[in-house]
């Protein structure tokens, strides 16, 4: 079996490496670029995540998002720019970095699946030069929030998906880091699981003051769990803000409307070109008709409302749909459902 994704941390040994100034970021990204020929999979990204914080890394497939966060752990090498983690450049000093880093990409291929969970937990926590005697009080904790007491003796491979993307994720926080990159965190959870899972990173941040930079699909745990929001497209990050204000940028400008039945195809030709209503919109719901639409006023809103009674239609009900961080997201990157 290959080497796990887990970035290893210092063997303990001295280092002459600078540490962070007092309330410098816990990350701190500067016009970092990374280009594979002709192919720009970052292009001139910067921002900064504080100390103590949640910050949610989002983006479509193919946005840069992996490349980035292995580029901010110092497993890719930039083409230009710094990537630094509390306050150390991790291409220039990598293993001062990975002392304070813990990372989980591509889920449970993150452990040995021949060790038990324990020794898993211990391996880890001993590339940090810690002896299992050191982090079992830790460990026993783990293990319990995760549910995973009753098999820490057990190998990982007979383990169940869930459970070993739970395992993944306690290797991750087997020692003390500054610093979390969690990859699909929740990825095979159950919803229990997953509920424990958030409760514990924000008990992380607020209690230990770790700071997490979560990359996920689920946007429930992502608007659950963070407090900020950095969304990444075509290898520039095209948002930057809280998860409130991202959806606060759409609220109140869509509505959902319930008729009695489907209106013609002429009328809803003239819909669609008027006040944008896809074609795939219309759902039939028991014996009412429903479509979404977007409309930038109220006088858009009067004058739809106008050309659906003047057409013979019998408006049943009119809805503002508040939109939730999965909406904005498609709608900042410009895809659709």
């Amino acid at each position: 079996m290959g080497q796990p994704s887990t970035v290893p941390a210092r063997d303990g040994a001295e280092t002459t490496s600078p540490t962070s100034s007092e309330g410098s970021p816990a990350v701190s990204v500067r016009e970092l670029t990374k280009s594979y020929g002709d192919v720009v999979a970052v292009d001139g990204v910067s921002f900064d995540v504080e100390a103590g914080t949640v910050v949610g890394l989002l983006g479509p497939n193919g946005a840069g998002k992996t490349t980035l966060i292995k580029s901010m752990l110092g497993l890719v090498v930039p083409t230009s720019g710094t990537a630094r983690v509390d306050g150390i450049d991790v291409h220039t000093d990598p293993t001062a970095a990975y002392g304070r880093v813990g990372a989980m990409l591509e889920g449970a291929r993150n452990v040995y699946w021949r060790l038990s969970v324990r020794e898993n937990l211990e391996f880890f926590a001993g590339l940090a030069g810690h002896r299992p005697t050191e982090v079992r009080e830790r460990h026993d904790r783990l293990l319990d929030q995760f549910g995973l007491a009753e098999k820490a003796d057990v190998a990982v491979n007979d383990l169940s998906r869930g459970m070993k993307q739970k395992v993944a994720l306690a290797c991750t926080l087997s020692r003390d880091v500054r610093v979390a990159f969690l990859d699909e965190p929740t990825l095979g959870l159950d919803v229990e699981s997953s509920m424990d899972l958030r409760r514990e990173l924000r008990r992380l941040t607020e209690q230990e003051e770790m700071t997490v930079v979560l990359s996920s699909h689920d946007m429930d745990v992502v608007e659950d769990v963070c407090d900020r929001v950095v969304v990444v497209n075509e290898g520039s990050v095209v948002a930057d803000d809280t998860v409130r204000n991202l959806v606060d940028l759409f609220r109140s400008k869509r509505y959902r409307f319930t008729l009695d039945s489907l209106p013609s195809r002429a009328t809803r030709e003239r819909l669609s070109s008027t006040y944008d209503v896809a074609t795939d919109e219309w759902e039939t719901v028991g014996d009412t008709v429903e479509f979404e639409t977007a409309l930038s006023d109220g006088e858009r809103l009067h004058a739809l409302l106008g050309d659906l009674l003047a057409a013979g239609c019998a408006v049943h009900d009119v809805t503002s749909v508040d939109p939730d961080l999965e909406d904005a997201f498609l709608r900042l990157t410009e895809r659709e459902v």
